[in-house]
């Protein structure tokens, strides 16, 4: 276990979503890092995670996490996991440290490459609406999301407060029964819909946040049309149509517990 030492928080390496807004690095894609009482736990360690850890002030410091958890296998979710793992094992010096992955992240068409898997102290693949445990950090997965790899967003709890990963997906009607929590992150990849693509546009958050009614909801995970639309006036716009606070995530953005 890695006490962090900036208290318990959440931290946003990255808030691009999609392909364009990552290869272009408009937006960072370095994922999520979490730090609660007694573990660190990165979510989704994108191109770039390694230097947005390292650009972060205070420092994030890699060989402190305790878990690396992958939602799905995409490359603007997955690009620095073997970077991270590495940082994580200090350089496999160390064999330490859980990575929770979907099944198909280490198949036969591998992400995760079989020899950064070796340097972990275990690797747990993901099935749907199940729970896992990394110490005292407790998250669930939800039901398979509709995209076109095996995918789950998360929850959890950073001490009394609960908090949902809403990660990519065509919007469906049972999304509301997994991510009522008090947080609520959305992965927000288009301003108008899209429906020959599975990812969430601005009416399908709209939507979710209406129907799960949080105490806060941050957008984030933005695509191009996202970002041309300016995605912090959208959410003050959802604010006081819904009257729910509503706050477009930015990259180093840190919320704390």
């Amino acid at each position: 276990m890695s006490p962090p030492a900036q208290g318990e928080f959440i931290k946003f390496l990255g808030t691009a979503g999609a392909r364009f807004v990552m290869i272009k690095q408009l937006r960072a894609s370095g994922g999520i890092w979490v730090s609660t009482e007694n573990n660190n736990i990165l979510i989704d360690p994108g191109p770039g995670s390694i230097v947005q850890c390292n650009k972060s002030r205070p420092r994030l410091d890699p060989s402190k996490l305790d878990a690396i958890i992958l939602t799905h296998r995409h490359l603007d979710h997955s690009g620095d996991i073997n970077v991270m793992i590495e940082a994580m094992t200090e350089g496999g010096l160390k064999k330490r440290g859980i990575l929770f992955c979907p099944k198909d992240a280490v198949d036969n068409d591998p992400v995760i490459l079989r020899h950064t898997r070796k340097l972990l102290k275990k690797v747990q693949t993901l099935k749907a609406n199940s729970t896992y445990k990394i110490d005292d950090f407790v998250f669930s997965t939800s039901m398979q999301h509709i995209h076109p790899v095996q995918t789950y967003g998360i929850k959890f709890k950073i001490g009394k407060v609960s908090i949902s990963l809403l990660v990519d997906t065509k919007y469906f009607p049972q999304l509301k029964d997994f991510y009522s929590t008090e947080v609520l992150i959305i992965s927000l990849v288009f301003y108008q819909p899209r429906p020959e693509i599975e990812h969430l546009s601005l009416s399908d958050a709209r939507q979710i946040i209406s129907e799960t009614k949080p105490k806060k909801a941050i957008l984030t995970h933005f695509g191009m049309t996202m970002l041309r639309a300016k995605p912090h006036l959208l959410a003050q716009e959802l604010t006081d149509e819904l009257g729910i606070e509503v706050v477009a995530a930015y990259d180093g953005m840190s919320l704390y517990f």
